[in-house]
Parts: structure tokens; C-alpha cells; sequence
């Protein structure tokens, strides 16, 4: 039996536009465990979690690949990409 895998890379951003970027297999469940705001964390402590962008890959070094990419990238070029396709940076969460 083939069982179809789906892996996630995503950008998370706060109000004033910090930004997060990171890889699950299950793109609803870490937005969740972002928003419980454990003390300590990154996300937590500068209130990232507003899901603003995400692409789905089926093969885990794909994704792997792209979010090392992504993470290269100026601040700029985020900016960018997430304009390109939220471009007023609503929360996708509610989508998923």
C-alpha cells in the first residue's frame, strides 16, 4: 500500500511584521502549537503566528530544499513573495 505524505513549508508573521519560517507534516497542528505561546520560544516571544504564507511539497527534500531557500533569502524578497500572494498578509490559518 503507497501512502501519499505531504510536508509543508510556511511563514509566520507577527503584527509588526517579524517573520518565522518552518517545515511540518502537518501544517494545522504546528500553527496550533505556535498559538499556545510556550514561554521561551521564539514565536512566543515576539507574538508570531499569523500564518501568512505556505506551499505543499509531497517529497520531504523538496521541502527541505525550499525552506533552506527561503531562510537564504533578504527580508525583502520575503516580503515580496508573501505580497505577491497575501498581499494584505491576512492569517491562512482559518483556510486549512
Amino acid at each position: 500500500m503507497r501512502r501519499d505524505y505531504n510536508f509543508y513549508v510556511y511563514i509566520l508573521a507577527s503584527r509588526s511584521r517579524n517573520l518565522y519560517i518552518g517545515l511540518p507534516n502537518c501544517l494545522a497542528a504546528r500553527i496550533a502549537q505556535h498559538r499556545e505561546n510556550r514561554p521561551g520560544t521564539y514565536t512566543a516571544r515576539y507574538n508570531i503566528h499569523r500564518l501568512v504564507h505556505y506551499e505543499q511539497f509531497a517529497y520531504i527534500n523538496n521541502a527541505i530544499a525550499r525552506e533552506n531557500e527561503l531562510k537564504d533569502w533578504n527580508r525583502e524578497k520575503k516580503i515580496a513573495l508573501i505580497e505577491h500572494n497575501n498581499p494584505t498578509w491576512e492569517d491562512l490559518a482559518a483556510n486549512l
